[in-house]
This record gives C-alpha cells, sequence and structure tokens, in this order.
C-alpha cells in the first residue's frame, strides 16, 4: 500500500478547520481522508508547538493548599487509608477461606 503525500499547507489548513470545529471526524470525512492520519497530524502539530515555545512561557506554578484544604486533604487520606487496610484484610480473609 502506497502511502499518500499531502502538502503542509494542505495538512494545516485541515488541522486548523478541525481544531476550530472541534470534530476531526467530520473533517476527515469530508476531505477524504484516514480520521487516524488527522489526528496524527494534529497531535505532531502540537508537540511541534512547544518545541518552537520559549522557555519561559512553559513554566508552571505550583499549587499551594490552603490549611483548611490541606486539613480536609488529610482527612479525606485517612480515610482512603482506612478503607484500603479493610479491604485488604477482607482480601486476606477470603483467600484463607479459600485455601481451607
Amino acid at each position: 500500500m502506497q502511502r499518500k503525500r499531502y502538502p503542509k499547507e494542505y495538512k494545516d489548513q485541515l488541522i486548523k478547520e478541525a481544531l476550530e470545529i472541534g470534530n476531526a471526524i467530520q473533517v476527515a470525512k469530508r476531505h477524504e481522508i484516514n480520521v487516524k492520519t488527522l489526528y496524527r497530524w494534529i497531535s505532531e502539530s502540537k508537540h511541534k508547538a512547544w518545541q518552537h515555545t520559549k522557555g519561559d512561557a512553559k513554566k508552571t506554578t505550583v499549587y499551594v493548599p490552603s490549611h483548611q484544604e490541606f486539613k480536609q486533604l488529610e482527612k479525606e487520606n485517612d480515610k482512603l487509608k482506612q478503607i484500603l487496610g479493610e479491604k485488604d484484610l477482607e482480601i486476606a480473609i477470603l483467600r484463607d477461606l479459600i485455601k481451607k
């Protein structure tokens, strides 16, 4: 099977159209190309854009929860640990029963 070659301008046009309307499947059908091909072009275009972005634009910030949020997260974490411990105990008991 021979692969078709598409000009960069054509690819860019279809990528832009797919992103604007938010439906790559519809764009692929309209232009009679494989939807996987269009998804690959979109993915590659996003990756290339990231490579050409200036370093300071890529900086991220750190989220620090407030004291109240932190306490709430600690409570939730403790509750989840307790549930996990209970489930581990249940599994151990069931395995013990199966052995007998």
